[in-house]
């Protein structure tokens, strides 16, 4: 083997061992934003760049924007601008050995991240039908007794490009999927408030008391995150209840009570035999959401921690909304009269744990609630009971 073979043979298993150390990594990432970091920093370890940069396309705003332009935090530019812009328009790889002796150069970039480019690669990233949704581009070549990319670089890039597309255009889908399934549980969530007298604006105050309630307490981001958006969905079941029930503006009857309890359970049964896991969640913080610590709650009686965590912490949020702002059937309380509530509820209704989670970061907690003119009425105490 030549001395040349050699040093081929070492390169490739250099990139070999780069593929699959930055494989796992990018296959169990979830983060858009993480991802790109990933692959941005796979690009740049095997073609030795200075920087790397992973551009995507914004058609609605007519621009290419990166968050992973090492050095710098996000940046755009106009979809057309510089070499990136002219692979996107072209569909086409570009390697320049010193940017700023070439017209299509934009220095814009340099100029705002202070820094000289010389030798420039960008290759486009296409999607599985051939439209290009990306570039990526790399700076500056790094080691070695050159300084300007090669033919074997581009070729390097190019490999890097097309795993990378895959992983994008996938990452992408689950995106959209995603934010799909997130706007219809707040629509469905919507819909439960729609045909009773409080604003949709509880659903909102709700998903976002739950979400501190459950970083206060500790829980990991990914379980905050399902709660928040699951949270919504607590009175879904309401949407099946009679108006006259729902938007009477005195006290339930006992017949009346035993038609609003059946929310919970109209609630769980649309919800429970979903495919799709969040709202399988979702399903048992709407059958859960008026269980008591004390077990004294409904349709189950379940007590303690037999009791959904999601719907313990839903529960929390739910009554502070109930009795801090405006019902068909009471007016809100005063603050320190829903704060001595709290605290008397602690351990029989709620658990002791999410009440001292609420009342330890009152101040930020209750803070959207202040700009209402709060009266009494006590007569009200059961918020639909």
């Amino acid at each position: 083997m030549t001395e040349f073979d050699s040093k081929q043979a070492i390169e490739s298993q250099r990139i070999l061992d780069l593929l699959f150390s930055y494989m796992p990594k990018i296959a169990a990432e979830r983060k858009m934003d993480n991802l790109l970091v990933l692959m941005a920093d796979l690009g740049r370890s095997i073609v030795s760049a200075d920087r790397c940069s992973l551009w995507l396309v914004d058609d609605e705003r007519g621009e290419l924007w990166t968050k992973v332009a090492h050095g710098v935090s996000e940046l755009r530019i106009p979809k057309t601008a510089g070499f990136v812009g002219c692979s996107v328009t072209t569909g086409e790889a570009l390697l320049i050995k010193d940017a700023y002796l070439d017209s299509r150069f934009d220095s814009r970039t340099d100029q705002k991240t202070h820094y000289h480019t010389k030798s420039v690669m960008t290759v486009p990233l296409k999607d599985s039908t051939g439209q290009v949704m990306g570039v990526f581009q790399a700076i500056n070549k790094q080691g070695g007794t050159v300084d300007e990319f090669s033919e074997q670089d581009l070729e390097r890039l190019r490999l890097t490009a097309v795993y990378s597309a895959k992983t994008v255009e996938s990452a992408m889908l689950t995106a959209e999927l995603e934010a799909t399934q997130r706007e219809i549980i707040h629509t469905l969530g919507e819909a439960s408030e729609y045909r009773s007298q409080e604003t949709g604006d509880h659903i909102l105050r709700v998903a976002e008391i739950s979400r501190k309630l459950a970083e206060y307490l500790g829980l990991p981001p990914d379980e905050v995150e399902r709660i928040r958006l699951t949270a919504p969905l607590h009175d879904l079941g309401k949407i099946a209840v009679p108006d006259a029930v729902l938007n009477k503006p005195g006290r339930l009857t006992d017949e009346e009570y035993a038609v609003m309890k059946t929310h919970v359970d109209l609630g769980y049964r649309m919800l429970c035999n979903s495919k799709r896991k969040l709202l399988r969640y979702a399903a048992d913080v709407a059958r859960s959401h008026h269980e008591r610590w004390d077990g004294q709650g409904y349709p189950l009686g379940l007590k303690g921690e037999s009791i959904p965590l999601a719907a313990r912490i839903c529960a929390v949020a739910d009554v502070l909304d109930a009795l801090s702002c405006y019902r068909c059937y009471k007016a809100p309380w005063p603050e320190e009269k829903v704060k001595t509530e709290f605290a008397k509820m602690k351990g029989s209704q709620f658990q002791p744990e999410i009440v001292d989670a609420l009342l330890e970061h009152w101040d930020d907690i209750y803070s959207c609630y202040r700009s209402q003119n709060a009266t009494i009425d006590v007569d009200a105490i059961d918020y639909r009971r």
